[in-house]
């Protein structure tokens, strides 16, 4: 297996630049996911890394070769896209050997292929059937399967899971959470949903508009994002965002209905943007700061939603039996954690 290194890498249609310089490393056997909002170049990116795009500027380097200007299929990469692509009149263990048939290997090697990638997705009793026998799930395994045959160096999945429901998703995940530490081989997984990515990920790429805004761990990104972008992506449901006011030391939260303390070097008399994550507010039943808008009950946790008398809106985290109901005047608190500060124009971190 090999690892894989963007040298300020570019992208160009005509004189429209969508990706701009990137720079970074996948280590060898590291699980990478690229996440963004629609539009941020995540795609492309992976694109680029396929040679499936071509690329404007810069250098693309798995292990030690340069594949910048390499053909897809001399770049030791296998691809799984969000759509299966399965030939329908082929069986699943034709679907998943056929690649290899294309490239002269023996039927032997084949099927020995096929077989151990079978095992690893448990597939064995669904070798003889065609796609339209198949779940949605099977269908992706099978997809899987057929990139796995190959033996790439690098695994490289394009929103694999979009097309399936909730539940099919959770399990996916899992399954792809263990193929990856069974066969331990470098993967890079583009993805919209941030659940998917804290949940799959050794390492976040957090992009935007092309450019790379943080990379590292999830919860490193989740504990100490650099910017409002990251922490407002980041984290499920997101954190809230209120304006707050500088004054002796103190911020003035409005949207919170709280005088916070701040723990870093704030400008006096400046105005800041105050983020705080759902989990770490609280109704408090004895204040009448903020109106109810709708709580979204799911068993043992709840989702309020309140507008401040100021108009700014909060989410809040709730483990109570009995929640709040929608026109209710409430409160709020901070239970646990501390607010994060960032600056009104850059919208950066201050620390």
């Amino acid at each position: 297996m090999s690892g894989v290194t963007l040298k300020n890498v570019i992208k160009k249609y005509g004189d429209v630049q969508v990706v701009h310089g990137v720079n970074l490393t996948v280590d060898d056997g590291e699980f990478c996911v690229f996440v963004g909002p629609s539009g941020c170049g995540k795609s492309t990116l992976l694109r680029m890394v396929a040679g499936l795009e071509e690329t404007t500027g810069g250098k693309i380097e798995i292990g030690t070769r340069d594949v910048t200007h390499v053909d897809p299929a001399d770049r030791g990469v296998a691809m799984v896209f969000q759509t299966y692509a399965l030939y329908p009149h082929m069986t699943v263990e034709e679907n998943m050997g056929f690649g290899l048939k294309m490239t002269g290997h023996n039927k032997s090697e084949i099927k020995e292929k096929v077989s151990e990638a079978s095992k690893i997705l448990k597939l064995d009793d669904y070798l003889g059937r065609k796609p339209k026998a198949l779940s949605g799930g099977q269908r992706q395994r099978v997809a899987i399967g057929r990139a796995i045959v190959r033996g790439p160096e690098v695994f490289l999945f394009d929103e694999p899971l979009s097309n399936l429901d909730a539940e099919l998703r959770v399990e996916m995940r899992v399954e792809i959470a263990r193929l990856h530490k069974e066969i331990g081989a470098t993967m890079i997984y583009v993805t919209h949903d941030q659940v998917e990515a804290m949940t799959l990920a050794d390492k976040i790429v957090v992009l935007r508009d092309g450019r790379i805004e943080q990379v590292g761990a999830p919860l490193e990104l989740y504990r100490d994002p650099d910017n409002k972008f990251v922490a407002g992506f980041i984290g499920s449901p997101a954190m809230n965002f209120v304006d707050g006011t500088v004054a002796l030391g103190k911020v003035n939260a409005a949207g919170l209905g709280l005088m916070l303390e701040a723990d870093v070097n704030l400008p006096a008399g400046g105005e800041v943007i105050v983020g705080v994550r759902p989990n770490h507010l609280e109704i408090d039943k004895d204040a009448a700061t903020h109106t109810v808008d709708i709580t979204e009950s799911l068993g043992g946790i709840s989702y309020v939603y309140l507008t401040a008398d100021n108009g700014e809106r909060l989410i809040v985290e709730a483990r109570e039996d009995e929640p709040v109901r929608a026109g209710a005047k409430v409160g709020v608190k901070i239970s646990d954690g501390t607010p994060m500060f960032f600056d009104k124009s850059s919208e950066a971190r201050i620390r």
